[in-house]
């Protein structure tokens, strides 16, 4: 084949056709590209272009059966089955690439999910109904637990596709019992979108936390409740939102309710009054409707269980939070801050909490730092006021999201025994921004330690293909990220200096970074330092280089709130508020924030060492967790893609793509594929395909699997490039498309003689019509030549002999005439002569 790829800046690959043989120490490839334009590309002939695909091959359901396999030949397949044919799902190996497309599709509804129902994958199109069904049929089959791993960044349509699964389980397995099980863990979603997804500039319905659902089942297979486990949520939301983004659904559907009699208690007005929720400029979204969504809300609370006096201590809460964020804060010289007890946000957030407002008043502007020996009370700046204000929110709704989600895997338990599960992981993908910080560095920390769990699985399942067919096996290669994560989690890696800094009465960012670039410079080739920061780091992680900026790391991984303020909020006669912060509450999930608050006093060691976890170490456990449990199942995969920035429907971004199949493992899975035997046919779809490469005498053979290794023998000369399973033969990487180009050129050859015989035949037949045509016309001319002959003669017999007759007669009648005339002539001569002679004669 003369097709190839070659890089492009604004398509990352474009197809070229060579135009000249390339010989060995060639620098440069002539090439034509799809335009005509005429190429000398230079090459490097360690490294030569990528070959394009036989289009036999292009537009397959399975990027693995591609007999080339590379980025350019992935990037290429999907795009033509996503703009061409209008398909969103493809598979790679054991993956299922799931593209946005950004429009409402007719592909989900219960019809779809029944015919998906008790089918094989692979038997149907691409679909999420497909993995949902091999995860459920695997379960009852081995009755063994399942996780779907749903991932991807913001926009990609992460939560949509888990929402699908989630339906998928709950209409396939439906019990006959009238607890309604199924529609409360699909009630569960909406509640979690409420508190857990805001708008971004990326996605109007992002989760801001990641969300590990266990759906169980009895021994029926039916489902008879469910759990989840929620971690690191997106707590600086609340205090704060970039330009065009909004905070959490939950308090705009609470501002356009405001008006509601039940809510007017609660002194709401419009989302442009509060500061929380008008910092991004953005408090409407296009198409969304906060009061009928409240509706909703409150519809799946009650469903779940949840009735009015639960809904109304939550709203409060809310409501509270919003009136904390418009306390004023107003400074007192350079040193000290205070607020009015006049202030009407604070004497209502008070109100709401039933708190004393003289002492939140006090000590939202005053600090107590404990010593050994003495206690000193002192005033902070405005900032600092402002900052303690914001943890205090953060801390609240951080609480009260847990407790949300406490409630509802509560509604969801269960009297009997669970006998198996699938999981449902909806986390965020790995990300990098303009400007990265704590919440990136933890995001990209759990994608690496996934990508590790995903590459051991997948060299696992390669490993029983190759046992399973009798194929010899040999160590694959492929790309593992310990070292990474070791840089991350290991002992005096950067999590841990991170404690070790926060543990310090005078610990800063700018010191961590010190101690990063001390430890890890020319030491760890995985760590650099940028050239043109001092307050920057970078990472070589798995899908691409990350630089993150220090500033923030400290505060956000300590997550403080002053005591004094824990212990005024203790106080409160709120038995909701007051629950949250007692000293015992009842333990959540551990991938959930903890409800236990960490004292501001560092130095000061507690006796409960779970007081003292930093959220980086929460995030680490709580991973370590995920980990054991994801490893303690059959996990199947699902990379969720954003095709675009500017969410347009079927428009495809190649750069983005590329960004992103790099970031979510597809390309690593195509990659380990690559490196063994890529290409694998069951004997009869070899047999079908390549029938007409085979001889006569091959085909007499009356066992198709040997005529199979017979062909392949005499087709392909080297073993190595082949190997024969015992139901199927695995091919090396470009074998598929030498076979393809023999049969192409075995077609082509045939089509040229049916051409030659059939063209032949067709000129023979219209030279017999000319030659039949023209002995027909000869034929006529001939008759009508002699006929004319035969005439001419005759006439010419005739006007010879008429012209001899006028000859003759017009000879006697002038010869008469002249015998007349010369009678008179004679006679009048001679009466004229005899006249003259007589006149004469007188007159002599």
């Amino acid at each position: 084949y003369n097709r190839v790829w070659i890089p492009d800046n604004e398509e990352v690959w474009q197809s070229a056709e060579i135009t000249k043989n390339y010989k060995a120490g060639d620098r440069f490839l002539h090439v034509q590209l799809e335009d005509g334009t005429e190429l000398n590309y230079p090459v490097d002939p360690a490294a030569l272009p990528p070959l394009r695909n036989p289009d036999i091959l292009v537009g397959e359901n399975d990027l693995t059966a591609l007999s080339y396999l590379h980025e350019p030949a992935v990037l290429h397949n999907l795009k033509v089955r996503f703009v061409e044919s209008k398909l969103i799902y493809t598979y790679s190996g054991i993956i299922l690439v799931a593209i946005n497309p950004y429009k409402q599709l007719p592909i989900y509804g219960d019809a779809i999910i029944h015919a998906y129902s008790g089918q094989n994958m692979g038997d149907m199109d691409p679909h999420i109904f497909a993995v949902a069904e091999e995860a459920y049929k695997q379960m009852a089959r081995n009755n063994k637990n399942q996780s779907i791993i749903v991932s991807g960044e913001s926009g990609a349509g992460k939560t949509v596709s888990a929402r699908y699964t989630m339906r998928y389980f709950a209409t396939v397995s439906k019990s006959s019992s009238n607890a309604h099980v199924e529609d409360k863990v699909l009630a569960s979603n909406p509640i979690t979108e409420a508190v857990g997804n805001a708008k971004t500039t990326r996605n109007d319905n992002s989760s801001r936390f990641g969300k590990y659902t266990e759906i169980s089942f009895d021994q029926s297979y039916q489902i008879i409740g469910a759990n989840m486990r929620t971690y690191l949520l997106e707590k600086s939301r609340v205090v704060f939102q970039s330009e065009n983004e909004r905070n959490y659904h939950i308090f705009y559907q609470l501002c356009a309710s405001a008006m509601q009699p039940e809510f007017k208690h609660l002194k709401l007005g419009s989302a442009e009054e509060f500061n929380y929720t008008r910092m991004g400029g953005s408090t409407i979204i296009e198409g969304v409707d906060d009061r009928a969504n409240m509706v909703e809300t409150q519809k799946t609370f009650a469903l779940l269980g949840l009735k009015g006096d639960f809904q109304m201590n939550v709203f409060k809460m809310l409501a509270a939070i919003l009136h904390l964020g418009n306390v004023e804060i107003t400074a007192v010289g350079d040193e000290r801050s205070s607020i009015s007890l006049e202030d009407k946000h604070l004497n209502i957030f008070c109100e709401l909490l039933d708190l004393n407002c003289d002492k939140m008043a006090q000590w939202l502007c005053h600090r107590k730092i404990i010593t050994t020996s003495e206690t000193v009370i002192k005033p902070m700046t405005r900032a600092q006021a402002v900052n303690a204000r914001d943890a205090l929110a953060k801390k609240i709704y951080s609480h009260l999201f847990d407790f949300i989600v406490e409630r509802i895997n509560q509604a969801l338990q269960f009297p009997g025994k669970q006998h198996t599960f699938i999981g449902v992981l909806d986390i965020y993908g790995f990300e990098t921004f303009d400007v990265n910080s704590f919440e990136q560095f933890c995001i990209n920390y759990a994608n690496e330690k996934l990508q590790q769990q995903f590459n051991l699985h997948v060299f696992k399942l390669e490993q029983e293909e190759y046992m399973k067919e009798d194929i010899p096996w040999t160590l694959i290669d492929f790309y593992d990220n310990q070292p990474v994560i070791d840089l991350i989690e290991a002992k005096m890696g950067i999590l841990e200096l991170l404690d070790e800094e926060c543990l310090l009465p005078h610990g800063t960012d700018e010191n961590w970074l010190q101690k990063l670039y001390n430890n890890f410079v020319n030491k760890n080739a995985l760590f650099e330092k940028p050239r043109m920061s001092n307050t920057s780091f970078i990472i070589q992680h798995f899908a691409d280089k990350v630089e993150y900026k220090c500033e923030g790391f400290l505060e956000k991984n300590r997550d403080t709130v002053h005591e004094v303020l824990i212990e005024i909020l203790k106080e409160s006669k709120f038995h909701l508020c007051a629950n949250f912060f007692q000293d015992n509450p009842v333990s959540v999930s551990p991938f959930s924030s903890t409800i236990n608050i960490r004292s501001a006093r560092p130095v000061l060691k507690s006796p409960n060492k779970q007081l003292r976890m930093t959220v980086g170490s929460k995030f680490r456990s709580s991973l370590s967790l995920l980990m054991v449990t994801l490893n303690a199942t059959t996990p199947h995969y699902v990379r969720c893609i954003k095709p675009n920035d500017e969410k347009l429907p079927f428009e495809f971004d190649s750069k983005r793509v590329a960004q992103q199949l790099r970031a979510c493992g597809v390309l690593e899975t195509i990659r380990i594929s690559a490196q063994s035997y890529p290409s694998r046919w069951t004997y009869m779809e070899f047999f079908s395909r390549y029938s007409i490469l085979m001889t006569q005498q091959e085909l007499s053979i009356n066992d198709k699997k040997q005529i199979c290794k017979i062909v392949l023998q005499r087709l392909i000369q080297d073993h190595n490039q082949y190997q024969f399973g015992r139901t199927k033969i695995f091919f090396r990487a470009g074998q598929v498309a030498y076979l393809e180009k023999r049969r192409s050129d075995k077609l082509r050859h045939a089509c040229i003689t049916i051409q030659k015989t059939v063209r032949g035949w067709l000129q023979r037949k219209k030279f017999l019509r000319v030659k039949q045509a023209a002995v027909t016309i000869q034929q006529y001319f001939r008759g009508q030549r002699t006929v004319r002959q035969a005439i001419t003669a005759r006439t010419l017999k005739q006007t010879w002999a008429a012209i001899i007759i006028q000859k003759y007669c017009r000879g006697y009648l002038v010869r008469r005439l002249c015998q007349l005339i010369h009678v008179a002539a004679v006679t009048i001569q001679a009466y004229t002569r005899g006249f003259l002679a007589r006149k004469k004669y007188r007159k002599v």
